[in-house]
């Protein structure tokens, strides 16, 4: 099964305060993030991460990686130079990517960090899962990517701090 999951932030405390996350400290957050992702996720399920995994100021991304299941897949975000500098870190991943293209159930997927205003099949009924805006309701282009069709924010400041399922958004289940 394939799950979908965008800005963790593991060990960025101030993402706390610039997302109004409701925990009161960055070890609170990573391990409930943590948790959440591994009361889901199974060790043989694809965990599709959208970027910004992890913060310069936290711990080293190895030991948050060893702690999640699933097979790892990262689309890389503005915040994963610390990953990308790894190379442990990066042998956790089946694959690192900026862009990724998937079937999910006979369904395309376009994955990117970065919200795209017209991406591969959008004429076609693909999706659009991507991350990056985090819980910012107010700035017009949240605004206008919620208005599409087909088109997703995964990052867990508006997932409940889960991953989820393409049924899930689809169904608006989240």
């Amino acid at each position: 099964m394939n799950f979908y999951v965008a800005d963790l932030h593991l060990g960025h405390k101030n993402i706390m305060r610039l997302s109004n996350r409701p925990f009161s400290s960055v070890e609170e957050m990573d391990q409930t993030i943590i948790d959440n992702i591994n009361s889901i996720v199974k060790p043989t399920d694809d965990l599709y991460i959208l970027g910004d995994f992890s913060f310069k100021s936290g711990k080293n991304p190895i030991e948050y990686l060893k702690q999640i299941n699933g097979k790892k897949h990262l689309i890389i975000g503005n915040h994963d130079g610390i990953i990308l500098s790894n190379n442990e870190a990066r042998k956790q991943f089946v694959e690192i990517t900026n862009y990724k293209r998937i079937d999910d159930n006979g369904r395309m997927v376009i994955l990117c960090h970065y919200p795209i205003a017209e991406w591969d099949g959008y004429f076609r009924g693909s999706y659009h899962l991507f991350g990056h805006v985090h819980n910012n309701f107010d700035n017009p282009w949240y605004k206008y990517m919620s208005s599409l069709d087909n088109c997703y924010n995964v990052g867990v400041d508006v997932t409940d701090f889960k991953p989820v399922t393409l049924d899930q958004l689809i169904n608006k289940s989240v």
